[in-house]
């Protein structure tokens, strides 16, 4: 894969079967279908047997999506390193392997970027409510929201009544970013990650959501800190170099470290890569792979 390539749900899935053919013991599974029907890429390293899980999640926004090239660039080379026997830092790349699962989802809204890269074809059955949802414009490069205008990092259980009233006050309709949904859960991705962390939470010990930009993480909200998660932050932030921060306005509401945090007692942190202005021109992705990386690999074995 050309490291500096901009993927669209195809690419992915194309870059994924070529790792499939490539590596003998890789393959990938569905987390479950977006609401335009496409199947949500759910990749997991490590040995099934594993006890302890991570999991990492990506391009909420499609804006954003400039992550899923990043871990896409993750998996590549935890194959590569496991292949070979290689050191992954300090790690024994087999000894990770054996006994941490990485379970990663590179792109969480792949309808929303869909419409960002390709726009939106006439034959879409939301096609007249989405053009005027996109302030009756046919370019999307600013789209962020799912398939029907609704922001997935606004659509989890957590302060969700709280938000509804932010929306009011400020009248947040559905469109291309901020709209929260009808209900928590409202959108199949959401629904779908839920389920899945519901399911894993046992052996769930931290999960990384990647978004742009800031070099910010947050790893609190609504005052809560799970426990470990203040001095997990602090590691994160000595390897990345991002600083702490505490989410502000809209950023408090909604969001997926939100509902693992307040609902499920999970310790989460949301990663903000790179610099600049969304969407970040995917030259960024080398340099914000180079700053996390570290953190990728080290990550499941912090706890």
């Amino acid at each position: 894969m050309d490291h500096l390539k901009e993927l669209s749900y195809k690419d992915l899935r194309d870059e994924l079967d070529k790792l499939s053919e490539k590596y003998e013991d890789f393959n990938y599974s569905y987390l479950g279908m977006s609401l335009l029907s496409r199947p949500i890429p759910l990749i997991t390293l490590g040995d099934k047997r594993a006890t302890k899980s991570v999991l990492y999640v990506a391009t909420h926004h499609a804006t954003e999506n400039v992550c899923t090239t990043v871990l896409l660039k993750l998996i590549q080379d935890y194959l590569c390193a496991y292949d070979s026997f290689k050191q992954l830092y300090s790690i024994n790349s087999r000894y990770l392997h054996r006994m941490r699962k990485i379970h990663i989802i590179p792109m969480l809204n792949p309808d929303g970027v869909e419409y960002r890269l390709n726009g939106i074809e006439g034959t879409n059955p939301l096609y007249q409510r989405v053009i005027k949802y996109n302030e009756n414009e046919m370019d999307f490069s600013k789209w962020n929201s799912n398939a029907r205008g609704v922001d997935l990092n606004h659509n989890y259980n957590a302060g969700f009544m709280e938000y509804k009233q932010i929306e009011r006050e400020r009248e947040i309709l559905p469109g291309r970013s901020k709209y929260s949904g009808e209900f928590p859960e409202s959108e199949p991705e959401v629904s779908a990650l839920c389920n899945f962390i519901r399911f894993n939470q046992e052996e769930l010990q931290g999960v990384l959501s990647l978004h742009t930009q800031g070099e910010e993480i947050y790893y609190t909200s609504g005052g809560k800190i799970p426990k470990k998660s203040k001095h997990i932050a602090e590691i994160i932030s000595k390897m990345t170099g991002y600083a702490l921060s505490i989410p502000e306005d809209t950023a408090c509401y909604g969001g997926l470290t939100d509902w693992l945090i307040r609902e499920m007692d999970i310790p989460a942190f949301t990663i903000e890569c790179g610099k600049g202005q969304n969407p970040l021109d995917i030259s960024f992705a080398k340099s914000i792979y180079a700053r996390i990386k570290e953190l990728l690999f080290t990550f499941p074995i912090l706890f």
